[in-house]
């Protein structure tokens, strides 16, 4: 199976400014793109994570969509991160996975965050989304998911194998829980034997949160491979190959054991 190269952005983000902020990814974009099959941004990247969701909420025909369209056709690339989706009078953090073919799916965050009032604001999502690029199975998650393993487990059978290949969560992660993201990030790449990639924001937002990025991507056993420097703005670049991770999970497949079980 074909290796997979990805591009990662831990960026700084105009505070509630959605124009400003694509320009930038855009720019950044230009400079730092070689023939990378999938783009990651981080959540709410056009905004932060807005006091006021109700100013920046975008429906499924906006401007941002229609941009990552844009840039996903002109690179010839997958692109994806969050935004603020309007929907039925309620709000959605919604991660849009776009195909370079201007198809999209969407995930929607499932763990708002209720000691931040995040719940009063914004639906929680429901339903996974797994979505394959090149042959390899990915799983997107926004933040706050990554905290929950019943969510984010990885499952295996015999006749199916496993059920993904590469978790990616994308963050506004403050920098004083950073202790916990980096902890958490290692956790599940061992407990699903799967590639992890957590991106995450830095610099400060309108409230005041300071974010630190301590972005990261870990293999299957749990070793850092690419981690972002913390506090500053970097473009992360990485080729992961399957083959490593058919040979490991091939030579210690503790999904054999693994307990199964449904969500309701």
């Amino acid at each position: 199976m074909q290796d997979l190269k990805i591009l990662a952005f831990q960026a700084d983000l105009a505070w509630e400014n959605p124009e400003k902020n694509r320009l930038e990814f855009e720019k950044r974009i230009d400079v730092e793109f070689d023939s990378h099959h999938l783009i990651i941004l981080p959540e709410t990247f056009t905004t932060g994570f807005p006091v006021d969701p109700s100013k920046y909420a975008e429906k499924i025909n906006g401007p941002t969509i229609s941009w990552m369209e844009k840039m996903a056709s002109s690179y010839n690339t997958v692109i994806t991160g969050s935004l603020l989706l309007a929907k039925d009078g309620k709000y959605a953090n919604t991660l849009v996975w776009m195909c370079p073919d201007g198809t999209f799916e969407l995930y929607e965050k499932r763990h708002v965050f209720s000691m931040g009032g995040e719940h009063e604001k914004i639906s929680a999502g429901t339903k996974k989304l797994n979505v394959n690029l090149m042959g390899w199975t990915i799983r997107p998650m926004i933040c706050y998911d990554l905290r929950f393993p019943v969510w984010t487990k990885n499952h295996f059978d015999e006749k199916n194998g496993f059920e993904y290949d590469l978790a990616i969560y994308i963050a506004n992660w403050p920098a004083v829980r950073s202790y916990p993201w980096k902890t958490l990030l290692l956790a599940r790449s061992i407990e699903n034997q799967a590639y992890t990639i957590g991106l995450n924001r830095v610099g400060i937002d309108g409230p005041g949160n300071k974010y630190s990025g301590d972005s990261m991507i870990v293999d299957p056993k749990g070793m850092i491979l690419e981690q972002g420097i913390e506090g500053q703005e970097q473009a992360l670049s990485i080729t992961l190959s399957h083959n490593d991770l058919e040979e490991f999970r091939n030579s210690f497949n503790v999904g054999l054991d693994w307990d199964s079980f449904t969500i309701e």
